[in-house]
């Protein structure tokens, strides 16, 4: 039992034989039966979530995300189609398989779903006593050790109403990684929470998926939580996924128009007034777009210098994406040779959009 909070060996056995990927969704369609009549809320998903990546899925409400990450542990069914989890159609399962499977995926919620008649102690020591296999030597010292690593160690004996919304969700990741699950769904997680201590539960989240290589899956209407701590994300609109990629290339380079507005509403941006306010400025007006190490060079300087072109910064936001930092400006170009300075911009490794002329 020793160490057992730190030793992947004893994750539940989540193994992947044959390279299938940690979760996988085939043509999946879901109805509700409402007044007799068969309402929609997923819609021909095809999905593949790889083992160890943080998944962002985005949607506004109603878009069928909740319905969407209920489908993996079968908390709902689907009318049709196909739900893997490693390999294993978790649909087709029996009850005591169904059981088994689901001690390998834990679960977090928007408003923390602790028992509020219970200690701390005991809402994470929960699921052990369900399962009905630990001793209580056992489950004391894996409570302990999970209470350690989401700094509540002193907080062991109290109960729900006396913690703060923050800690409650600490509580309930805690609970969450109770059975070694390989697999975290995180439904809203940090909707209720303030911004200070949303970032603090999406830095636990992201040192809990490096330290364990756990597969997590955040269902989120907030770009931003995908940005902070997402590898990839995949946004839904009207039970239908639009765009699936990389955050960085999503975020920086949306296609879909459900995804440009999300992205608008991360950065306070609204498009049309941005264009409206630049409608006076004369030259070209051109976006850049810079990742990773590049957005810390001097490329503007040298290519205005060899170019001979003037330019100003209309606006721009300098940040990172996960741990990636990147920036994004818009200018106008006048004067000189402007061609060549997209040119050079473009050979610097820059991705190079003309907004005007």
């Amino acid at each position: 039992m020793a160490g057992w909070l730190n030793t992947p060996d004893n994750f539940h056995n989540f193994r992947n034989p044959q390279g299938c990927y940690v979760i996988e969704f085939i043509d999946v369609h879901k109805s509700f039966d409402v007044d007799g009549r068969a309402v929609p809320a997923l819609n021909g998903i095809d999905l593949k979530i790889e083992a160890g990546e943080i998944f962002g899925i985005i949607g506004h409400s109603g878009a069928g995300k909740s319905t969407l990450v209920r489908l993996i542990n079968l908390l709902e069914k689907p009318t049709s189609g196909r739900v893997l989890v490693n390999g294993t159609e978790i649909s087709a399962s029996n009850a005591d398989q169904l059981r088994e499977q689901r001690r390998g995926i834990g679960m977090i919620f928007q408003h923390f779903n602790l028992l509020s008649s219970k200690t701390v102690f005991d809402n994470v020591a929960f699921p052990l006593r369900l399962a009905g296999t630990y001793t209580a030597a056992q489950i004391k010292e894996r409570v302990a050790q999970l209470l350690a690593r989401v700094g509540l160690a002193d907080h062991a004996g109290k109960y729900p109403a006396q913690l703060s919304g923050g800690q409650k969700q600490r509580v309930g990741i805690a609970r969450a990684l109770a059975t070694n699950p390989k697999v975290l769904l995180c439904d809203e997680a940090t909707s209720a929470l303030d911004p200070q201590t949303t970032q603090s539960v999406l830095q636990l989240l992201a040192e809990i998926n490096r330290e364990f290589n756990l597969t997590i899956v955040v269902i989120t209407h907030e770009m931003d939580v995908i940005r902070r701590i997402g590898d990839r994300v995949a946004v839904l609109d009207a039970g239908k996924i639009v765009e699936v990629g990389n955050v960085a290339d999503v975020f920086l380079h949306p296609q879909h128009i459900t995804t440009q507005r999300f992205v608008q509403e991360a950065e306070n941006v609204d498009e049309a007034e941005e264009h409206d306010a630049f409608a006076h400025v004369p030259g070209r007006i051109v976006r850049l777009t810079f990742q990773g190490e590049q957005t810390y060079e001097p490329v503007l300087g040298q290519v205005a210098r060899t170019s001979g072109i003037d330019f100003s910064i209309l606006s721009g936001r300098i940040d990172r994406i996960k741990d990636t930092p990147y920036g994004q400006l818009i200018l106008s170009i006048t004067g000189g040779e402007p061609d060549t300075a997209l040119q050079s911009f473009a050979d610097a490794g820059l991705t190079v959009e003309v907004l005007r002329g």
